[in-house]
């Protein structure tokens, strides 16, 4: 090459350099800023606002250092998105050659944005893209948010909820058919949510409607920070949830798996130390804000439990449940690790070494106040390490009575009550071999104490006192009639000295209970008021009351009556 072809060279070189480096200076990004804000204000249905933009040629895009978008003004006059920056990529050549604005990719960093429900279930967001603005397509390369936090609360609360750090990503983004989208970031009061899937197209006249179909990952949700469980009590709980997401016109289809660890569901209780893993499938219509939960299942270790119910989230900030929880013969060595959970200590140095579970219980009320209540009966157990002959020696009638290191229960059947302050326990019958029968009531309060009222019919041979028992033959007529004799005072049993009805009361803890005399002759009016107004109903998969001795009890009390 020619010196004088290089000097052209050199040139032609020096010349487009200087034109690359005063077209920001031709060209005057702000120009545009009035056809973008009308732009995106037009798609969005929303006022924005732009600050100074800036052309950027070595990253092909126009910047600026705010954004502001107005609410939904049914709901407030505060901006509804704020960020402190917005790059538009655009196609470099149009915009030198004919000053036309074409955008390729949108990202907004640290954008904060504050979504709100009003007490209809309305959101303020539901309007944006709204059919009353142009239906034309939207559409571009990719979308992202980056670094940005959400603030969701309602009209009729002060209470917010807040998610840092959330990043989200678009591609081919497109009002009129589906996108990519992966978002990502921090659950309010600790925690990780991970969200991929597809979502669109956009629904102008609702866009909380808008379908989405894909899968989320929930990690450490915390219960007690998000208002499910209440705090100021101690409780607690981590939430995690492997879910896909399927959208059909207004309703969406959830299946996965949800795990909660640590719960402490009743005051008075501890962590407990086996998680609970729920299996479920439900069917939610965003229209009436309510769905089905469908046939699920509950798993501790392996006890198995069976669910199915509804929920309602148009009552107000929680939803109302009404879930039906059925387990049958459910292993109470997988189920002992998650008792103190609900507020139940097993007494110091004992541990539950055999027996089934079977329950019928519904769960109701407002997510953050649920009660559980229903029929518990529990079956074949064994309390190892627990003497009950050495707790109850101090009552007079029980001296002399010896049931061996280990309590074997036959069987113990209740109404049980569960609530964040407490348990309680209405019509509580039990057959322990190694006495004879219990009959009585009892609570267990937040601060894990006891109060049991409980009667004995004490059909087990004393060592050194009674020289009989009460043969197989005749324990369900004797059980009666010292059922009744002890309510009432009069012995019906033939066989009345073969057997003891002692009243008494159990105080202490669960951890420590302490088994003391009925002094103040209040136990036996307690049991007779509530034996003569409830009809207790079986555990499921279990006998009628009247088919088993503490049931015939109650039924031929109440026929007195």
């Amino acid at each position: 090459m020619t010196r004088r072809a290089l000097r052209m060279t050199s040139a032609i070189v020096g010349v487009i350099v200087v034109l690359l480096a005063i077209t920001p200076f031709l060209i005057h990004a702000n120009q545009f800023r009035p056809f973008i804000e009308a732009r995106a204000s037009s798609a969005l249905g929303r006022h924005v606002d732009l600050g100074n933009l800036k052309l950027s040629l070595s990253n092909a895009s126009l910047t600026t250092q705010t954004l502001v978008i107005a609410d939904d003004p049914q709901f407030s006059n505060s901006p509804f998105l704020t960020a402190k920056s917005v790059s538009v990529g655009v196609e470099l050549l149009p915009l030198i050659l004919s000053r036309s604005l074409k955008v390729t990719t949108v990202t907004i960093d640290s954008p904060q944005v504050t979504v709100i429900r009003n007490s209809a279930g309305r959101w303020n967001y539901s309007s944006l893209g709204s059919s009353a603005m142009p239906s034309g397509d939207v559409a571009f390369k990719k979308l992202e948010w980056k670094n940005g936090r959400v603030i969701v609360g309602a009209t009729n609360s002060r209470k917010r909820s807040i998610y840092d750090r959330v990043d989200v990503t678009l591609s081919d983004v497109s009002s009129t058919s589906t996108s990519p989208v992966i978002a990502t970031g921090g659950l309010d009061g600790g925690g990780h949510f991970n969200l991929a899937g597809n979502v669109g197209p956009l629904n102008r006249e609702d866009a909380s409607l808008t379908p989405f179909d894909g899968r989320l990952n929930l990690n450490g949700l915390n219960l007690a920070a998000r208002g499910f469980l209440n705090p100021s009590v101690g409780l607690g709980g981590l939430l995690d949830v492997d879910a896909t997401i399927t959208s059909k016109n207004d309703e969406r289809d959830v299946r996965g798996t949800a795990t909660i660890s640590k719960a402490l569901l009743v005051a008075g209780g501890s962590p407990s130390a086996r998680p609970v893993i729920l299996e479920f499938n439900t069917r939610y219509n965003r229209g009436k804000r309510s769905g089905v939960l469908g046939p699920s299942t509950l798993r501790i270790g392996n006890a198995r439990a069976r669910l199915n119910g509804t929920y309602d989230s148009s009552r107000g900030e929680y939803s109302v449940v009404s879930i039906t929880v059925v387990g049958d013969r459910m292993p109470v060595t997988d189920l002992k690790s998650f008792l103190p959970g609900v507020g139940i200590h097993l007494p110091k140095g004992t541990t539950l070494a055999a027996g089934t579970l079977s329950a019928n219980l519904i769960v109701s009320g407002p997510t953050n106040n649920l009660v559980t209540a229903g029929r518990v009966g529990l079956y074949g157990a064994k309390l190892a390490g627990f003497n009950l002959g050495a707790q109850v020696k101090s009552i007079s009638g029980f001296s002399g009575l010896e049931t061996g290191n280990d309590l074997n229960i036959e069987q113990l059947t209740t109404n049980l009550r569960v609530a964040q302050h407490g348990l309680r326990f209405d019509t509580f019958n039990a057959v322990v071999p190694a006495v004879g029968y219990l009959i009585g009531a009892g609570t267990i309060d937040a601060r894990n104490n006891l109060d049991f009222k409980m009667v004995a019919t004490v059909t087990a041979r004393l060592h050194g006192g009674m020289d009989s028992v009460v043969g197989t033959a005749g324990v369900i007529g004797d059980a009666i009639g010292a059922g009744i004799g002890a309510l009432t005072g009069r012995g019906t049993s033939s066989r009345k000295s073969r057997s003891q009805r002692i009243p008494f009361v159990v105080e202490g803890t669960t951890s420590d209970p302490r088994f003391v005399p009925d002094v103040s002759g209040s136990v036996i009016p307690s049991l007779m008021k509530q034996l003569g107004n409830l009809n207790p109903a079986p555990a499921s998969g279990q006998q009628e009351p009247s088919s088993n001795p503490l049931g015939a009890i109650t039924d031929l009390f109440k026929t007195r009556r």
